[in-house]
């Protein structure tokens, strides 16, 4: 009788599957790194021994993201262990070729933060002060805010918010428009006038704006605004 050849398909006495790695390919990636000479070296790349280059490639990668202040490039600087004399020279390389300009950067935060929410001189201000802009440069800057301007946006601001407030308390109304020109950085004289103008000249509210006594809530809302913020109380 011929010799029974072994079965070599699924059933009972197949071999267990092999794995297609053969045992070699069980090392880590270490172990095959540490099998190649230098090839740790060739996986990651050496940071810069350059102090000023390391503080170059910090400033770019910042300046990558959006356009930032000398200071808040600094400030970036510092937290990475950047010594000051090496940030003091790389900067002021940055000054001469452009890459920094704080005034260009003060004058492109106005215009986009006024027009895109709606921020008032005193707003823009605190935000660039926020930035290490010096007080002289903001002040520029500000300047291509003029108060019919911003007297203009406020009214805007008003009429946008009044459309949704149909049904509440004239009072409530009033308030709460006065309060969110305040927060804007608009000076309460500014705020008030923008309100009373708006209520007043739509059809939909002109018996609203007669039921307020304006003045009276003027003189309360300037109270509550001086309370949490003298500056808001600007008639300017």
């Amino acid at each position: 009788m011929p010799a029974r050849r072994a079965r070599t398909g699924r059933g009972w006495d197949a071999s267990p599957p092999r794995s297609r790695r053969s045992h070699t390919t069980t090392d880590t990636a270490a172990d095959r790194r540490g099998s190649r000479p230098g090839a740790d070296a060739a996986a990651a790349p050496a940071e810069p021994s350059d102090p000023y280059e390391v503080a170059r490639e910090i400033c770019l990668r910042q300046l990558s993201f959006r356009p930032r202040t000398r200071a808040e490039l600094a400030t970036a600087l510092r937290k990475r262990g950047v010594a000051d004399e090496i940030a003091t020279t790389v900067l002021d390389r940055y000054d001469e070729v452009g890459l920094i300009d704080d005034a260009a950067f003060s004058r492109a935060w106005v215009s986009s933060r006024h027009h895109g929410r709606g921020l008032a001189r005193r707003a823009l201000a605190s935000e660039l002060r926020q930035r290490g802009v010096d007080a002289e440069v903001a002040s520029v800057a500000l300047e291509d805010l003029d108060p019919d301007t911003e007297a203009a946006t406020a009214r805007s601001l008003v009429e946008r918010r009044l459309r949704g407030m149909g049904s509440a308390p004239p009072e409530m109304i009033f308030r709460r428009l006065v309060s969110m020109l305040a927060r804007k950085g608009y000076p309460a004289g500014v705020a008030i006038a923008a309100v009373k103008d708006a209520l007043a000249e739509r059809t939909a509210t002109s018996e609203l704006a007669a039921q307020l006594d304006v003045d009276e809530l003027a003189s309360a809302e300037l109270a509550d605004l001086a309370a949490v913020d003298p500056d808001a109380t600007a008639l300017d």
